[in-house]
């Protein structure tokens, strides 16, 4: 059966507006996050009906990730309550799914700095796991960059480091977000968020670049049957940092509506400002961030540490929504949890309208960019996770990597054109030294 369509969600006076706007009247049309339009990507779109729908999409995507993390705390209590390793593959499992809608609202970032200014407090990345919890040998003791390197806040209530004192005897959403979320300004420091939580889920990953995820035991949460220390703490961080990830995608389901802070900034800029707007944020997600800050530094080096999602060995599914989500804001096209599709006025059609031919050849390099991500993601389904394909020595996985950062690197050139056609001005879009100059990192 096929998924019902839902067109693009618009307040009732911006459907007035959109429906009889002409290009000179749409800078003072504003976008919102709800509500119903009658235009489809198929007819002959405004720039402010395409603005108007990429808020309409951020809203949606927010709100299945809210959604999912709420399932999320359900799934986690239950393990809490019962901590068993069937409950805690439940756990784990469904943080896999939160993560499905949440990547594909990364391609938010860049190009609005409310966004900006909220992800470091649910998607930062990578993290000094000895802040929060045991560590394995391999790890190391002490770091020359962050001080808090290995200071084990579960088991550790009162500790003193560099002079500074941190009281951790009750460990709740205060002393997570305020406290101890990058603690002495170090980024590494990463208390809050899906990482944070995958750490307490999977453990560390000791495999290197060989197959396997982290192994952490139920027992670990297991009051009557406690392993490797301070079950009680444990339990308290992994309640109140995913109580504390809620309420942080509420506050950014909040800014997307009408009135809240990311919908009133994206208005304030204008049509053309809005425009910009959505190609910073696919350009930069796809050629700093992707390419070269999450893929081409750790093939690089072939790090496992620099693999984002590595706890769990859920990297492959991590890139390859990013991905798709840089593509469903430029077709204008959401597909939700529910099975639901969002559609409405999209960029795709905007660029058709006046040269058809680049839109063709940006939807091909959209098109090329996810099979090689799908690539990734079938051979994580035989073993090869993202790990494995950067380790040394494996040439046929390094360029599988390599396939998927060239194709990221290509529809970046192709958007640079999207840009010049569509006469955007002022846009710069994130780099990486991976990708702009390699002989910085080795």
């Amino acid at each position: 059966m096929k998924n019902p369509i839902l067109r693009s969600t618009l307040l009732a006076s911006a459907v007035a507006l959109s429906a009889c706007s002409t290009a000179d009247e749409s800078d003072s049309q504003t976008a919102n996050a709800s509500g119903q339009s009658t235009v489809t990507s198929e007819q002959n779109v405004t720039a402010q009906q395409v603005v108007s729908h990429y808020a309409a999409l951020a809203h949606a995507k927010y709100s299945d990730s809210l959604n999912a993390a709420q399932k999320l705390q359900a799934d986690i209590q239950q393990f809490l309550d019962a901590p068993t390793e069937a409950n805690l593959e439940q756990a784990r499992n469904t943080w896999v799914d939160a993560r499905v809608p949440y990547q594909q609202s990364e391609v938010y970032r860049f190009g609005n700095s409310v966004v900006d200014d909220w992800e470091g407090k649910v998607n930062a990345w990578p993290l000094d796991e000895g802040l929060i919890d045991y560590t394995a040998n391999s790890y190391g003791e002490e770091s020359e960059e962050n001080p808090f390197y290995t200071a084990n806040i579960i088991a550790n209530p009162k500790l003193m480091i560099g002079g500074k004192t941190v009281d951790a005897s009750t460990i709740d959403k205060t002393l997570l977000s305020e406290t101890l979320h990058e603690i002495d300004g170090v980024e590494a420091n990463v208390a809050t968020g899906y990482h944070a939580i995958e750490f307490l889920l999977w453990g560390q990953d000791l495999n290197g670049t060989q197959p396997g995820a982290g192994q952490r035991p139920a027992t670990d949460y297991d009051l009557e049957n406690c392993t490797n220390g301070n079950c009680d703490r444990r339990r308290a961080y992994l309640s109140a940092v995913t109580g504390l990830l809620i309420d942080d995608l509420k506050d950014i389901v909040a800014s997307w509506e009408e009135g809240g802070a990311a919908m009133t900034d994206l208005n304030g800029k204008g049509t053309q400002g809005g425009l910009a707007t959505i190609v910073t944020g696919m350009g930069s997600l796809a050629y700093g961030e992707l390419a070269g800050e999450r893929m081409k530094l750790g093939l690089m080096l072939h790090d496992p540490e620099e693999e984002h999602d590595c706890f769990s060995d859920n990297t492959h599914w991590s890139h390859y929504y990013d991905a798709k989500g840089i593509r469903n804001v430029y077709e204008g096209r959401y597909t939700g949890s529910n099975g639901e599709t969002l559609e409405g006025p999209s960029l795709a059609a905007l660029v058709a309208q006046t040269d058809p031919t680049l839109n063709r050849e940006m939807e091909a390099k959209l098109a090329a960019t996810e099979a090689a991500m799908q690539v990734l993601v079938e051979e994580a389904a035989k073993g090869n996770t993202v790990d494995v394909l950067i380790g040394a020595g494996n040439a046929a996985g390094n360029q599988k990597m390599q396939d998927a950062i060239d194709a990221l690197v290509a529809q970046t050139r192709t958007l640079e054109k999207v840009i010049k056609t569509l006469d955007l001005q002022g846009i710069s879009l994130e780099g990486s030294d991976s990708l702009d100059n390699p002989s910085a990192v080795l």
